[in-house]
């Protein structure tokens, strides 16, 4: 039987534990019958320890991992507010034996806040924060929750979660692009045009007004999500899947990022939906939607062009999109080959560059290619070659618990790296408050708006 860890849900009554964490925790069990759990749960809601436990056995149930809440050693609950400092001395005192780690299902200020107001010494040894996004508000905050961070506990144990990291397609652009040299060699500028990393929703505000409304899509995805996931594609090859060597490459990808020819105003772009039909439900404009300030200008599609500006990469846009309340639900990542050099006389249609598309849920790789053989011996169209990846070994959230349980950090967003992605849309989000890049609209349901920055940024190349 393996040792048995204390994981201490700090906003236990939340909606992120009830659709995310919980069951994350039931599959995690299911797959890996050894682990064992104390499962604290926190909150300023009064709860029993039986009302809790009933939650998180129905959490089981409907993860269809009923057996597997044998494995929750003890399901106590502390009505306490945590995101006091007084709050959350309560909860250290009071966990249960077991390495502790203190999961923060609570707005990220919040979490802050009574961050800021430990000390040192309050943690026990071994302890593990796990924090969600967004990581402070801008450079400066990211700069300063850290150092809070930094006084409390190492790096290594310190854990800002970015779900996206465990998604498995995302992972698996390491194994397909560093095990087949039928890729490797060519995952470079020389041969790569342009990258495009797109994730589309149909789903709209669903409840969240109270902090998309000031995010929007520029930092609900791109600043945090998206760059993550360009920086494990375009990363230098690492010398081991470890912590130390996997964030070290993904760091040196985000330091090197920039706005593409330093010109937010022409390579940024951004919109918001009005009414129509997305994801099968009706929608009312976003600027009728509850919760939201119309006068915030807040985009639900944002786009962004940017140059990773190193040996490997200089010269190749990568454009990253993401919207809400579009037709379909679209998360893709596509590296576009460049045309061959020359193509021989006689063959006739159009040999446009080979596209390597990664599609995140279903999980799989596809690979566009020209090939002949279709209405003539010499006539080239498009074929494409499909592997299917299946669905991962969990969901996205569950690798990430299972790290966070492990104190395996290479799924984290480290404290740097939170840093610089504020860093790099910054000069967006100067251009936007400036007004100098007009705010769109797009029905909801529809396509949204096609802003072909990768075309424009390569064209001069």
């Amino acid at each position: 039987m393996g040792d048995v860890s204390t994981l201490a849900i700090i906003g236990a009554s939340g909606d992120l534990t009830e659709r995310l964490l919980l069951p994350a925790v039931a599959d995690l069990l299911k797959s890996q019958p050894d682990r064992r759990i104390h499962l604290l749960g926190v909150g300023r809601t009064a709860l029993s320890d039986a009302q809790w436990r009933r939650r998180v056995r129905t959490a089981f149930r409907e993860a269809d991992a009923e057996e597997a809440f044998a494995a929750v050693a003890s399901t106590p609950y502390l009505a306490v507010d945590a995101t006091t400092a007084a709050g959350l001395r309560r909860v250290v005192r009071d966990a249960p034996d077991g390495r502790l780690v203190l999961y923060f299902a609570v707005p990220p200020a919040a979490a802050a806040a009574a961050c800021a107001a430990l000390s040192p010494g309050d943690l026990p040894a071994g302890t593990v924060l796990a924090l969600e996004k967004p990581f402070g508000e801008d450079e400066a905050s990211a700069g300063a929750l850290n150092e809070v961070l930094r006084t409390l506990l190492p790096e290594e144990q310190i854990f800002r979660v970015d779900h996206f990291l465990g998604r498995s397609t995302v992972l698996n652009v390491l194994g397909v692009r560093f095990a087949n040299r039928l890729l490797e060699p060519v995952w470079t500028a020389e041969h790569v045009e342009r990258v495009e990393i797109r994730f589309d929703e149909t789903l709209g505000l669903e409840g969240r007004a109270g902090f998309y409304d000031r995010a929007g899509a520029l930092v609900d995805m791109i600043q945090s999500h998206l760059l993550q996931v360009m920086a494990v594609v375009a990363m230098e090859p690492p010398a081991a899947l470890n912590a130390t060597d996997v964030r070290d490459a993904t760091a040196a990808v985000l330091r090197a990022t920039h706005v593409w020819e330093d010109n937010a105003v022409r390579f940024s772009h951004r919109a918001r939906y009005t009414a129509g039909t997305a994801g099968g439900e009706q929608m009312p404009s976003y600027v009728d939607e509850s919760g939201v300030d119309p006068a915030r200008e807040t985009e639900t599609l944002a786009q962004v062009t940017v140059e990773v500006r190193n040996a490997r990469w200089a010269g190749v846009p990568f454009t990253l999109r993401s919207g809400k309340a579009l037709d379909a639900k679209r998360a893709e990542i596509d590296v576009v080959l460049r045309p061959v050099r020359h193509l021989p006389a006689g063959f006739t249609g159009d040999a446009a560059g080979s596209v390597i598309r990664f599609s995140l849920g279903p999980d799989r790789v596809t690979m566009d290619i020209s090939a002949n053989g279709g209405d003539g011996p010499f006539a080239l169209h498009r074929a494409r070659l499909e592997a299917d990846l299946g669905l991962g070994s969990h969901q996205a959230y569950t690798e990430v618990l299972a790290a966070i349980l492990d104190a395996d950090a290479m799924l984290s967003v480290r404290g740097d790296v939170a840093e610089e992605c504020w860093r790099i849309i910054q000069p967006v989000r100067d251009a936007w408050r400036r007004g100098d890049v007009p705010l769109g609209e797009y029905a909801a349901g529809s396509s949204g708006i096609g802003w072909d920055d990768a075309g424009v940024a390569a064209s001069g190349r």
